[in-house]
């Protein structure tokens, strides 16, 4: 499951759910906020950060933007009529944003993929990044540079202390 984070930073945003494989696995070349549309009890659910977004990604399809693979639990004290948990969910966007989307999404070897799930002003919003995978050999470049920063770090921590 994701790390249901749930911070809130001053301008009112609180974070629900982040997809941290997704900063691991791909360059995130734009970035995109949307809305999204919810059945019943969904927002219940995702409130109390029952989601997951490991597996989600969107597509633009007939005009409209669907986010696939996004799972969201049953509510527990909901009834007969609950959700279905993994059902695609239509994301709000304007149409020249779709459009926009759909043309760079359908470069080779971009896609789109959430990012965060998080509450602005009580509405529910996803963010959508632009992404590109990663090769082996960049994910590796990523390790060193962290690891050259971590060391860095502890350098000046320690020349402090002493």
């Amino acid at each position: 499951m994701n790390a249901a984070v749930k911070t809130v930073t001053p301008a009112g945003v609180k974070q629900i759910a982040a997809n941290r494989k997704a900063r691991r696995d791909f360059h995130v070349l734009e970035k995109v906020e949307a809305g999204i549309e919810l059945r019943g009890t969904e927002v219940k659910s995702i409130r109390s950060g029952k989601v997951s977004l490991d597996e989600a990604y969107a597509r633009v399809e007939e005009g409209q933007t669907l986010l696939y693979g996004m799972h969201v639990q049953p509510y527990e004290f909901g009834n007969v009529h609950n959700h279905d948990p993994v059902r695609p969910r239509r994301l709000l966007l304007h149409r020249r944003e779709i459009h926009r989307l759909f043309g760079q999404a359908a470069v080779k070897g971009q896609t789109l993929i959430p990012l965060r799930l998080y509450l602005r002003k009580g509405r529910v919003k996803v963010e959508l990044g632009l992404c590109r995978g990663k090769q082996r050999a960049d994910k590796r470049e990523d390790i060193k540079r962290r690891t050259a920063q971590r060391e860095a770090e502890r350098a000046i921590a320690s020349r402090r202390r002493h």
